[in-house]
């Protein structure tokens, strides 16, 4: 397949989307976690974001392949490509938390206070785990999709500027 939009590297145009809806994702889960407000006004929009997160990375990665294989294979660049193929298993985090977490206030809350009942103390040693599990994973994806964008431009940056303006 040939990963090319008018003659631009498909993967310059899809990383730019996936570096704002990883992190935008993260974002909604968090708010939707500690916010009741930003919660019922999110609604099921963040699973849909944390989905078009999960759909764009791997098309991102194979387009990023198919780039990889066509330019200077530089340290610079197989460094970027090893960060970016780890960033599939944080996105299914991602939308797994981001479903679970939607999940749970559309549909849990009611069985909450049964598991309450039951589990006595006990249930909120299992809620503040389960706060910190997605809290993690949500910082988790954040900061890998953060590490392989600036590895991927430092791969096409890295010394290709003058930090004074040259003379015309």
């Amino acid at each position: 397949m040939d990963y090319q939009v008018n003659a631009l590297p498909l993967h310059v145009l899809l990383v730019h989307a996936t570096v704002v809806f990883i992190p935008l994702t993260a974002l909604c889960i968090v708010l939707s976690l500690v916010w009741p407000a930003a919660r019922r006004r999110l609604g099921i929009a963040t699973p849909l974001i944390a989905l078009l997160a999960l759909v764009l990375v791997p098309i991102s990665q194979q387009a990023g392949h198919w780039l990889f294989l066509r330019m200077d294979q530089t340290p610079l660049a197989v460094e970027h490509m090893r960060l970016g193929d780890m960033m599939l298993p944080w996105v299914i985090g991602l939308f797994i938390v981001a479903l679970g977490v939607w999940l749970w206030f559309r549909y849990g809350t009611t069985a909450a206070a049964a598991w309450r009942r039951r589990l006595g103390a006990g249930y909120r040693i299992i809620a503040a785990v389960l706060v910190v599990v997605v809290l993690g994973v949500c910082a988790g994806a954040t900061v890998a999709v953060v590490l392989t964008g600036e590895s991927g431009s430092r791969a096409v940056w890295e010394g290709r500027f003058s930090e004074p303006p040259p003379l015309p």
